[in-house]
């Protein structure tokens, strides 16, 4: 970022001031790394729940009879067929197949899309679909109906994450708002054509799907999304509402041990589910395929969309290195660009390490060579200079346990 660019603020940035947030840069925005403890933090989320401020994520929507065709052209994945009412992990790659950013799509109604790329990338994730969408509308489909409207400046995102994340949702509702919610249009399993409360439409939401809910009198979209690993719902706003819904969720929470929590225990919660983070296991060169994220790409759905040829191109030879969990019983943690060491000789590259707060010793997401990433596998890892002893696993670290 150049010395004349400003640091963004989020408009919950007053509610973590008066809460005595240490403020971290992430990608240009002034965020809250921490409140306290980031271990507490952590753990709030594991056994209760955690409120977090992800008003610097970008929203883009998009609209208009064409625009799950856009969508099909501008991304890998297939789109066409999503439901009104779910929700799509995805990518986007530039014209050489390598990866823009990660992101999730919502679909709003059958010809309302909204996309949610990471902070630092939405300038880039915009500037390629607007690029795109031009390229669209005059050559594969001229004069289709499609409209995109970047909305990122004037939306903002509240996440609660946490085994009592329901409850809270579910205290913060309206009072009488928890009347007949329907015809049921999410991923609730009731007779499309019945009726049901808004309570029962919150308890039985889908991961990955979202619903209409009123919360102090505003009007959102409430996804059951999240980066934490654990159950929890992200709460879409205009920036004019963050305040009021943020002091309205903690009230809520009071009685369900809910915690403001920051960038930190995000992070270490992610890596402990084994979630890819876009600037360390994903970047500008890593492929789909790199990333164990080659099957999302729709080459037998959909016949044109952006680097088809090159991505099938890339597809013909298995990658050198995949992405893989590892631990150890030592006590150092590896950390990003750490080396990986086999028989003298590098292997792979630490992506993302620290110590686990809930497993009790250090975890590390690595790109090790292919036919070393088997479960089992020993390795060493440089840490300043000295050799610790760590092993290949499964992915996720930890999986939280089913209801």
């Amino acid at each position: 970022m150049s010395e004349t660019t400003q640091i963004r603020q989020t408009p919950l940035h007053g509610e973590h001031e008066k809460l005595g947030a240490t403020f971290t840069d992430f990608g240009g925005w002034d965020m809250p790394l921490k409140y306290g403890s980031e271990l507490a933090e952590h753990r709030a989320v594991r056994e209760a729940a955690g409120i977090f401020d992800l008003s610097h994520m970008g929203e883009v929507r998009i609209t208009g009879a064409a625009a799950a065709a856009f969508l099909d052209y501008a991304l890998v994945a297939k789109y066409a067929t999503m439901k009104v009412g779910k929700a799509k992990y995805g990518v986007i790659v530039n014209a050489q197949g390598y990866l823009l950013d990660d992101l999730i799509t919502y679909r709003l109604g059958e010809e309302e899309f909204l996309i949610v790329p990471n902070a630092s990338n939405t300038p880039a994730v915009v500037e390629a679909l607007q690029e795109r969408l031009q390229t669209f509308l005059t050559e594969v489909e001229p004069g289709a109906d499609v409209r995109m409207a970047d909305e990122s400046a004037d939306t903002a995102l509240i996440a609660v994450q946490g085994p009592t994340s329901e409850a809270i949702i579910l205290t913060a509702l309206d009072e009488g708002a928890d009347g007949e919610f329907g015809p049921a249009t999410t991923s609730v399993d009731e007779d499309p054509t019945g009726t049901i409360t808004v309570g029962q439409a919150v308890r039985e939401l889908k991961y990955y799907a979202w619903m209409p809910v009123t919360i102090a009198g505003i009007d959102l979209v409430l996804a059951r999304t999240g980066y934490t690993g654990e159950d929890g719902f992200e709460l879409y706003v205009p920036n004019i509402a963050a305040v009021r819904l943020w002091e309205t969720l903690v009230a809520a929470g009071a009685e369900h041990g809910l915690v403001p929590a920051g960038l930190a225990a995000r992070d270490s919660l992610r890596l402990e589910a084994g979630m890819p983070l876009y600037g360390n296991e994903l970047t500008l060169d890593t492929t789909p395929y790199d990333a164990g994220l080659g099957r999302m790409i729709g080459f037998k759905t959909k016949e044109t969309f952006v680097a088809r040829d090159e991505l099938a191109a890339l597809g013909e030879t298995e990658p050198q290195r995949v992405l893989v969990g590892l631990v150890s019983e030592g006590r150092r943690a590896a950390r990003a660009g750490s080396a990986i060491i086999v028989d003298g000789a590098e292997v792979g590259v630490v992506t993302s390490g620290q110590p686990s707060p809930t497993l009790g010793h250090p975890i590390a997401l690595a790109s090790l060579d292919r036919g070393l990433a088997v479960p089992g596998t020993e390795v060493s890892v440089d840490i300043r200079g000295k050799a610790h002893d760590f092993r290949v696993v499964e992915l996720p670290f930890y999986k939280r346990s089913a209801n």
